[in-house]
């Protein structure tokens, strides 16, 4: 099915490994990696592309596990055709690629509050398709609209309807190629603005392993709610203090830990393959379960093969 792909103005790259473009620096590798040169080259390319080839879109891998064995199909990865961004009024356009901290600073700059964002790693088109949120807030309570290619190479527009947005989740088919999307924020002080993320910062830093590799957060919230930040916020059912009442707070499986900083932070701590990782994670998930009755379920995507299993006994 890939013997005859089709020919394209930006990079196609065959078996490239996935390791260097993941935070957690694990995974197998792409079958074949394509990078457009820009919305006309990845709308061509879908519509030439047999059917039958399975595609992947991703982002800079923030919040990504990649299996050891690696990715069958095609993998595409947008670059810099992808990133602009644009605010008119109190409205924030940007590409796919464009990064979240990137977007919050440019439109805090033109006193659009999209602050919410600043603390987020990755990039908008995977915020978009996992509702990313902090201290309250979500992408779903700014989103205006989106544009898309589908599978077959067709162009277009999302609205808030179509997007089904829950906790950390849309509902969109897959293979759906973002590209852009168009957010919504309250006015503010420039100053204010700056102020506000550079402390939020600072609170990230000093409560999260953000120099280790991570992913984030590896598990979902099973309140149904991200943390608000606030000195009021109620941490019952909170991923974190789950996997701290189950003991493995700093639990390690070959390379792979749970951050001692954060307990709901899969780090690897040197070393770690992908499936010691995503192996961690189901030992945690088992404990968690046998100490609160409660199932947590991923944050973090888990893609690809498996290239044999860790013991997680």
């Amino acid at each position: 099915m890939l013997d005859d792909l089709p020919q394209v103005r930006g990079r196609l790259s065959l078996a490239k490994p996935l390791s260097d473009l993941t935070w957690l620096r694990v995974g197998g590798p792409a079958e074949v990696l394509f990078q457009p040169e820009d919305e006309d080259d990845l709308a061509q390319f879908l519509a030439a592309l047999d059917p039958e080839v399975p595609v992947l879109p991703m982002g800079v891998g923030s919040n990504l596990i990649v299996r050891d064995g690696g990715l069958r199909g095609v993998v595409i990865r947008l670059g810099r055709g992808f990133n602009a961004i644009t605010v008119l009024g109190t409205r924030v356009t940007a590409g796919a690629a464009a990064l979240d901290a990137h977007v919050a600073r440019r439109a805090a700059e033109a006193g659009v509050d999209l602050g919410f964002l600043r603390t987020i790693p990755g990039s908008i088109g995977g915020a978009l398709r996992m509702n990313a949120g902090c201290y309250g807030s979500y992408v779903a309570d700014v989103f205006v609209s989106a544009r898309a290619v589908t599978r077959d190479g067709e162009v277009v527009e999302l609205a808030p309807e179509d997007m089904g947005f829950a906790y950390r989740h849309s509902d969109l088919p897959e293979g759906l190629v973002l590209v852009e999307a168009t957010f919504e924020g309250p006015a503010g002080d420039p100053a204010e603005l700056a102020a506000r993320m550079e402390a939020q910062l600072r609170r990230r830093d000093e409560t999260q392993p953000t120099k280790e590799r991570s992913a984030g957060s590896t598990f979902r919230n099973p309140a149904g709610f991200s943390s608000t930040g606030r000195a009021d916020d109620v941490h019952d059912l909170k991923a974190w203090k789950l996997i701290e009442e189950a003991g493995m707070r700093g639990a390690r499986l070959g390379g792979a830990q749970m951050s001692e900083k954060h307990a709901n932070f899969l780090i690897n701590a040197g070393g770690a393959t992908a499936a010691e990782l995503e192996g961690l994670g189901e030992l945690v998930r088992k404990k968690v379960y046998e100490t609160s009755g409660i199932t947590l379920q991923w944050e973090i995507m888990r893609i690809g093969d498996p290239e044999g299993k860790p013991d997680v006994t």
